[in-house]
Parts: C-alpha cells; structure tokens; sequence
C-alpha cells in the first residue's frame, strides 16, 4: 500500500459506511490497485457508478468550540448562497466526518461544514427558509446522523425543502429527510436505506506472491479483521450486528423526517433498495417530481409570500 492511500484506506475498509453500494464498487475499481498495490477484483459487480461533486471546497475546522461559526461571524459573512431570503445548503458528492476536497476525482461534504452551515442558517435572521439541495451517493457514518438531527431542528423552526439535483442515496437520502419537502427530478434516484461494510482479504494473494505474514499480538483480539487474514467468522457476525443496528437507526431517522408520508417499517421493507423518481414518489421517499430550478423559484417565492 503506497503510504499516500493509507488515510483513504482507513476511511473505506473495516468501517461502517452508508454509501450506496455502486458508488464503493466505483471506488473500488479506481483506487482500489493503488491502495492495496495489486489488482482488485469484484465478485458480482452491481454496475459501477461514478460520481463527482462540484468543483467549490468547503470550510474545514475541527469541531470543539463551533470554530467554523466563529470564523464567519467575525468575518461577518455566512457561510451560503443566499436568494430572496433563501439559504442554500448543499449536500454534495462523498460525505466525510470531517475534512474538504480530497481532489477533483472525488468530491466531498464534510458534516462539519454542515453543521456550521446549518447552527448560521437557524441563528440568521436574514434566513427565512433554507434549500437543502443535494446529489450524494452518501458516505461515512460518523456525524451523519447528528447532521441529520441539526437538519430537522433547522426544519421544525423554518421552512425547508430538499431539491435534488440528481441522487439521494444512502446517508445522501438520510440527510435530505430531515426537510419538510423533497422534490426528486424525473430521471433521479433516493433510496438506499442501508448500511455496507468493506473487508479486504489479501492471505491468498500473500500466498500465491510466497510471502509469509507474521502477526505478533499481544492480546488475542489485536489485529482482529486485517486484511492479511481471513475475516473470523466471530467478527463477521459483530460487524453485521453493528450494521444492522445503524441501518434501524437510519430507518427511524427517515421515519422522523417524514412522519405521515413513511414508516420505519417500510423504510425497513425498502431493503436498502434504490429507487427512480416515480417509485420513490410512490413509496413516500419524496413529495413531488420536478424541474429543481422550477422548484427552486417556486419555494422562494412561497416564503418570502409567508
């Protein structure tokens, strides 16, 4: 592994994701040789997707002490677009806990930047409604779901929507449900209510290469799901309890997001299942289908009529 990738490879490997599962197959073909320094092959390829935010970074800081707020503030200046009274908040490309643009092949949204964005937009008084408009395959668990509850806080004090541009997938859809309304354009997608797991197993690789691996543990559990070993079955089955844990986390999320337009349960039933405009219309993923421009001047005008 080339020490360039090691931080990438943390990120994606051993570590609960709620990514839509062709995004990780897309990353996986083109960077996954270079992190492991062989080839990769994928069993049962799902169709690969690539995927690209825009080309505008976003803040960084660490989080203790609301440093992001404090910055804009003396500055004077929030941290968003702003039309006819309008924020607009976007929740674009691969969302990471914390940190900004890995590189123009792989955009990303940190919750930090977020969660900023979204403590400015409520304390605003110049904000009188926020657009949430989003085009994520989704990303890391951690800070998802506490972005997600700032988000519904913002939505039970102001008028929000959630525009997509194109997807909402994954922790993608988990923050879009916490708007009051979700607009979806025709040939878009929501859904993937789930969560994935990567393991790398590179044993057979060692040995067909002739390369034997020692690991010196002290502690039996020490080590336990690198990659130069079989994954043990008694971590296996750990791993699947942790994921589906989060999965029914994420499903009350959505179901709090959306009450009255779907359940928990048939966020269950979805199956982490991905759906077109038309389906997640009727599976009360989302309000309406339309243009995002339409809907953009449509909101803006209904609030400043507010």
């Amino acid at each position: 592994m080339s020490f360039r990738y090691a931080q990438v490879a943390q990120r994606v490997y051993n570590t609960p994701l709620m990514y839509d599962e062709r995004k990780a197959e897309a990353f996986l073909h083109g960077l996954g040789s270079r992190i492991a320094g062989d080839t990769i092959v994928l069993n049962n390829p799902a169709g690969a997707v690539d995927h690209i935010a825009g080309g505008n970074g976003r803040p960084l800081a660490g989080k203790i002490g609301n440093r992001i707020e404090r910055a804009y503030s003396r500055n004077n200046l929030l941290p968003f677009d702003m039309i006819g009274g309008v924020a607009i908040i976007p929740i674009e490309g691969t969302l990471v806990h914390k940190g900004g643009w890995v590189g123009s092949n792989s955009g990303e949204t940190s919750y930090q930047g977020l969660q900023a964005q979204i403590a400015m937009a409520r304390q605003s008084r110049e904000v009188k409604g926020v657009v949430y408009e989003v085009d994520s395959y989704g990303g890391e668990v951690n800070g998802g779901f506490e972005t997600a509850r700032d988000l519904a806080r913002l939505s039970a004090e102001k008028p929000t929507i959630s525009i997509l541009t194109d997807f909402a997938y994954s922790a993608g859809y988990l923050l879009a449900s916490q708007a009051r309304q979700i607009v979806i354009p025709r040939y878009g997608g929501a859904g993937s209510i789930g969560v994935i797991m990567i393991h790398a197993d590179y044993s057979q690789a060692l040995d067909n290469a002739g390369i034997h691996l020692t690991i010196i543990r002290a502690g039996k559990q020490k080590a336990d799901g690198n990659p130069y070993e079989p994954l043990n079955a008694d971590l296996a089955a750990k791993w699947r309890a942790q994921a589906e844990a989060m999965r029914q986390d994420f499903a009350e999320a959505v179901a709090k997001g959306r009450r009255g337009k779907i359940t928990k349960a048939k966020a269950l039933a979805t199956e982490a299942g991905v759906f077109d405009a038309s389906q997640a219309l009727s599976l009360g993923l989302v309000d309406a289908i339309a243009d995002p421009l339409e809907a953009f001047d449509a909101f803006v005008k209904e609030v400043n009529r507010s």
